[in-house]
């Protein structure tokens, strides 16, 4: 049997812009001198058995060694008799690995890399702070989520899915979050080996690696463009063909196919389903299962979440890295925001707070300063929202961003690029909730830094007060006025010298207001001086 060896690098700076928005063909990099950037990808391909059913009759791993301790990574099978094992290296240095499997010519085989240093873009996979409420790579770099949805944009043809990334590239979005099974009109529909003429004539136990090969390399060009992959494995919008009401052996198997054909990739981040509880054929004890089987099946340990209709998932359970949630309401007061992080005690996304669009179903038609707004009350709480849009002709949102990705056309997404740049400018590791409980709405780094935000309402001045007990809250501050509709900050003259106004605030007694221009959708900045 024939054997190979290459380092496949998902690098940003290395890929550019040609393989993020040029043609879709083969999206990755590949070098043959046994180097591959630390938390890139290196893949192993073995050519091994052909016969029966390679899905289920072969077993392939590899353990790799370096850094002091052995990593197992499970392999899979990619069709034409080829299986491949990909191992993104968490460590610089030396790696020795040795493949094991139940097929002979999949047995016994070695070899070893050299992971080297990442380069420019590659800061590594996205991890939870030690704070336990935010976002950061594995360098150290904070992550700040400014996310969107698209649900089938990755099974839509090769020139929707190049629109789609080029106006990502264009896009303030870092994250997207994609289904594996198609739920609208796409050119991609079978994931499975068919068998027949009917939706449902496919078999469970085959998989069709031409469909999950394309969608890695929608994968990799999102990673490309720095942008983090939320992969929704299960949803409930498939009926007529069934992919997520399999029997739990079928739903095991597929769920190992997956996190060993994407888990290498340092931008996936697992989202067990989409409206789980939507889906009537799994109880809360499958999908415990399944999480216990995905943590078991992923040597990365990528992030991972589940996204609820009306039951909230436990967020506290183990298997749970972040709460993603839908509820709209939730992020108009930044109040409900923070107590969401109360009863998680882990960093908070609203992946969904329905969406600006022209649609005719009431989750599609904010506005885009109601989309906004409701990013910048998610941030003062301390949490993180996610957007998308449903602006269709026929006011279908199948066929919007939403449904097929393609080109954005709302009013948000400016306002949101101007948002991230407020959020990488504040405090490391995240705008933190400041005295929630005791109605300050205050977001940022107690003593250090604050915001504050009006929303619709439009004051034309505020007391400034400030909590603190101490000695550290006597502290002196400059302040912006920014309108975060029209983008624009305007620095207010002077410092504000905080000295004590009661047991519990301190304010300037010769500047104890600051004016306000009356106007809609305004926000403060206050940088300690």
């Amino acid at each position: 049997m024939g054997f190979s060896r290459r380092a496949v690098l998902a690098n940003a700076m290395m890929l550019g812009a040609a393989a993020a928005t040029g043609p879709l063909t083969a999206a990755t990099k590949r070098s043959s001198d046994g180097r591959v950037e630390r938390w890139g990808v290196y893949e192993i391909s073995l050519d091994g058995p052909r016969s029966g059913n390679p899905f289920d009759d072969v077993a392939v791993s590899a353990s790799f060694t370096g850094d002091g301790r052995t990593i197992r990574v499970p392999g899979f099978y990619d069709g034409d008799g080829v299986y491949r094992i990909r191992f993104s290296p968490p460590e610089l240095g030396n790696w020795r690995w040795s493949s094991e499997s139940n097929a002979p010519a999949l047995n016994g085989r070695t070899g070893a890399f050299e992971a080297i240093a990442p380069g420019a873009g590659n800061h590594g996979p996205v991890r939870v702070t030690k704070d336990g409420y935010h976002f950061e790579y594995a360098d150290g770099t904070p992550f700040r989520q400014i996310g969107t949805t698209s649900y089938s944009w990755a099974l839509q043809s090769d020139a929707k899915c190049a629109e789609t990334l080029k106006t990502l590239a264009g896009a303030p979005f870092n994250k997207m979050r994609m289904l594996v099974f198609p739920n609208v009109e796409s050119v991609a529909t079978n994931p499975f080996a068919r068998t027949g003429e009917g939706p449902k004539a496919w078999d469970p136990a085959r998989f069709d690696p031409a469909y999950f090969r394309r969608y890695e390399d929608r994968i990799v060009r999102l990673g490309a463009l720095g942008i983090q992959a939320d992969i929704i494995l299960f949803h409930p919008y498939d009926a007529t063909r069934g992919y997520s009401d399999m029997k739990r052996a079928d739903d095991e198997r597929y769920l190992r196919y997956v996190a060993a054909r994407f888990g290498a990739y340092r931008n996936v981040w697992w989202s067990m389903g989409n409206e789980y509880d939507a889906i009537k054929t799994k109880t809360m004890d499958d999908w415990d299962h399944l999480f216990q089987l995905l943590v078991a099946a992923d040597p990365h340990d990528r992030l991972r979440s589940i996204h609820q209709i009306h039951t909230y998932y436990d967020a506290r359970k183990p298997w749970i890295t972040h709460a993603s949630i839908q509820n709209g309401a939730a992020v108009l007061d930044d109040v409900r925001a923070e107590l969401h992080r109360d009863f998680a005690l882990k960093p908070v996304i609203f992946d969904e707070v329905v969406y600006e669009g022209n649609s005719d179903k009431r989750w599609g038609q904010l506005t885009g300063e109601e989309m906004v707004e409701r990013f910048w009350y998610g941030l003062i709480g301390g949490t993180y929202v996610g957007h998308s849009e449903t602006f269709d002709a026929n006011r279908n949102a199948d066929f919007s961003w939403l449904g097929q990705g393609g080109k954005l056309v709302g009013t948000s997404p400016p306002r949101l690029a101007f948002l991230r740049k407020i959020m990488e400018e504040g405090p490391v590791p995240g705008i933190e909730p400041v005295q929630a409980w005791w109605n300050y709405h205050l977001g940022g780094k107690a003593d250090h830094y604050y915001l504050r935000y009006f929303g619709a309402d439009r004051p034309t001045e505020w007391d400034v007060i400030l909590p603190g007990r101490g000695e550290e809250a006597l502290q002196s501050y400059r302040i912006d006025v920014i309108d975060t509709w029209n983008m624009t900050i305007t620095p207010v003259d002077g410092v504000f010298r905080m000295a004590r106004k009661n047991d519990y605030d301190v304010q300037d007694p010769a500047r104890p207001k600051v004016a306000l221009p009356g106007k809609p959708w305004i926000a403060l900045r206050m940088i300690r001086v």
